[in-house]
């Protein structure tokens, strides 16, 4: 059981873990320890096996408002090039530990997300917002380069590249509606059906076949730079993998008894 200091973390009997950023009172602005403990928590979900789902969210009106102005922003300007670097990489190891994970990661954006957070939000495999989850990529905003945490990279290929472009060299926000319109954001639904939807899509990805699912998040990764013969045979590669794990033939012995299949 992990026990962060910065944000609250929790465990469903159905294997469904949930993070909530704990900051309200700063609209869960990000501190360093928060860097810290969230880039820790999800390389150690690697090896937890009694989460197949996780699920991050903030407290209060907002998922997270980026890096906080305080504790972060304003400690920067004491720091050198090499202190930077360990800073901007360290946020770049939370990133590559989401995408890391192979499991489903649920971004549940129960308001506004920015910076920092829409980062989080884009590196996540799904994302369900409430209808006040505006969103902004507002990095260019304070002088930084739109390219932060991967967005440069993740952002087109969810939105297009030029939507992508005009996303980070304005940093405006958009709303909840648009960014669903675009498709950075899976669902968008009352603030009052967010924890349903939530709970309800993550239960179901927890009882799907965990190996089969992180196979899949692993492969969209991994093609991304690959031309369609190496696409082609990294799958073909991969389903005979899968073919040899047990949760093939109980999906097979449970379509011919006409039963629900129970997933390793």
């Amino acid at each position: 059981m992990f026990t962060p200091k910065s944000f609250l973390y929790e465990t469903s009997p159905t294997g469904v873990a949930t993070i909530t950023l704990n900051r309200p009172e700063r609209l869960n602005a990000l501190t360093f320890e928060v860097y810290r403990e969230l880039t820790d928590i999800f390389s150690a979900l690697r090896s937890e096996t009694s989460v197949r789902t996780v699920v991050i969210t903030g407290a209060g009106k907002a998922f997270c408002s980026g890096g906080d102005v305080h504790h972060i922003i304003g400690e920067l300007f004491k720091r050198d090039m090499e202190g930077l670097l360990e800073f901007t990489r360290m946020t770049c190891e939370l990133v590559r530990n989401i995408r890391a994970l192979r499991k489903p990661v649920i971004a549940s954006l129960n308001g506004t997300t920015a910076g920092a957070g829409a980062c989080i939000a884009l590196a996540s495999d799904i994302r369900i917002a409430s209808e006040e989850a505006r969103i902004a990529f507002l990095f260019v905003k304070v002088g930084l380069s739109g390219a932060d945490m991967g967005a440069a990279w993740l952002l087109p290929r969810v939105v297009g590249l030029a939507k992508a472009t005009e996303l980070l060299y304005t940093g405006d926000f958009i709303t909840a509606r648009e960014a669903e319109r675009l498709g950075l954001y899976n669902r968008v639904v009352p603030e009052e059906q967010l924890g349903a939807t939530t709970r309800d899509f993550a239960e179901r990805l927890a009882q799907g076949p965990a190996f089969a699912i992180g196979k899949t998040k692993e492969l969209l990764d991994r093609e991304a730079d690959m031309n369609l013969e190496a696409a082609l045979e990294t799958e073909a590669q991969a389903q005979a993998i899968c073919m040899q794990h047990p949760d093939y033939r109980e999906a097979y012995e449970a379509f011919v008894n006409k039963r629900k299949p129970k997933f390793q």
